[in-house]
């Protein structure tokens, strides 16, 4: 059977991805100076105006108004026409109690949840390939509209890909949607966003491009609006976009602004790496990996792995390859991910999955089969 699946990206110019990318630089700062940070401090912004709200148990002194328009900066404000409102409070001791013990050996998980991992052999990233052309036509975009005074950061795209019996035929349609300079026509957009970044994106996917691929540029007929002057942003409201497109379930906690003990980051980091290991071990095709985490306990408290039916030997050695392999302890998930590095700004655009930069991404050699 036929089916159309569409994931979508967006850039860091989009209000959300902004609050992000600001979220988590908070995070590398505190970070380089105290690696055992406790962070979660988000942010939302409207028109000219930061709010920088939530939690923060830290030996580290952030200038957070200094990193705050670092980044409005980058993506394209005058920053100095912020107004920066801020509210930030220390982590509730009740929570600090239950997961800093004395001991990392014995840290507890931050807060109960649930996460998901997912892969596929489908591309050589192990990921479902409408989320990673969606990406990579953001990055191109962004490498573009850097070198012109026309094109800004705020832009959105939207991959559809047919599927037949689970495995993806071709890119039927590609949507880009870019915010612009009002000196622009439809015409003049169309055709530089095509050649500039859809044209270089394609070109290593030929096997899936049958040569009749729709395409939808600004659709709206205006983008000059932009950022968050045309829309509001706030922390984790793309968690789509971070993870696998919605190919595959995500649990009920975003990444950004989150140090490691807080498992809906490091659980979903550590349940990517575990599934994207089963696949490229040749175990199964895809797989999905779904952990619970009960806040001040160190294990999880349930693991289940779903193969779709592409198993390649029996579940229960699956299972047993990761528990032979892998251990969900999160002190462990910590340590073997080195997670305690102020690496997180550049998960906050382009997906936290899909890119071998980070160390999720690798692949486990010596492991038992």
């Amino acid at each position: 059977m036929k089916t159309i699946i569409t994931s979508e990206s967006v850039n860091i110019g989009h209000p959300d991805k902004t609050c992000d990318t600001i979220a988590d630089a908070f995070l590398d700062e505190a970070i380089r100076q105290d690696k055992n940070a406790q962070m979660a401090v988000e942010c939302a912004i409207k028109n000219n105006k930061l709010f920088i709200y939530g939690e923060s148990t830290t030996t580290a002194k952030i200038d957070y108004d200094k990193i705050a328009k670092e980044v409005l900066a980058d993506v394209g404000y005058n920053p100095n026409e912020f107004q920066i409102i801020k509210e930030i409070s220390i982590q509730s001791p009740d929570i600090n109690q239950a997961v800093v013990k004395g001991n990392q050996v014995e840290l507890g998980a931050n807060d109960q949840g649930i996460v998901y991992g997912y892969a596929s052999n489908e591309t050589k990233e192990y990921m479902p390939l409408p989320i990673i052309v969606a990406h990579k036509l953001m990055k191109v975009y962004d490498v573009f509209r850097r070198t012109t005074n026309c094109y800004y950061s705020d832009a959105k795209s939207e991959v559809s890909v047919s599927y037949e019996d689970g495995k993806p035929q071709a890119i039927e349609m590609i949507l880009i949607s870019v915010s612009h300079s009002e000196s622009l026509t439809n015409e003049e957009i169309s055709k530089t966003i095509k050649a500039e970044v859809i044209d270089k994106v394609i070109a290593e996917y030929s096997e899936f491009n049958k040569g009749n691929i729709k395409l939808l540029i600004n659709t709206s007929g205006r983008f000059t609006i932009w950022g968050s002057y045309g829309d509001s942003g706030c922390v984790g409201r793309k968690i789509i976009v971070d993870t696998y497109g919605g190919i595959g379930r995500v649990g009920g906690g975003c990444f950004s602004s989150k140090n490691a003990t807080k498992v809906d980051r490091s659980g979903a980091y550590y349940a990517r790496y575990v599934a994207k290991n089963i696949v490229a071990h040749g175990l199964a095709d895809k797989c999905e990996i779904q952990v619970g985490f009960a806040i001040g306990l160190a294990e999880p408290i349930s693991i289940a792995v779903e193969t779709f039916g592409t198993n390649k030997v029996s579940e229960h050695e699956i299972m047993e390859f990761v528990r032979s392999n892998f251990n969900f302890k999160l002190s462990n998930m910590i340590n073997e991910l080195d997670l305690l590095r102020p690496i997180y700004k550049q998960t906050a655009c382009f997906g936290h999955f899909g890119r071998n930069i980070f160390p999720w991404e690798s692949i486990k050699l010596g492991v038992k089969k």
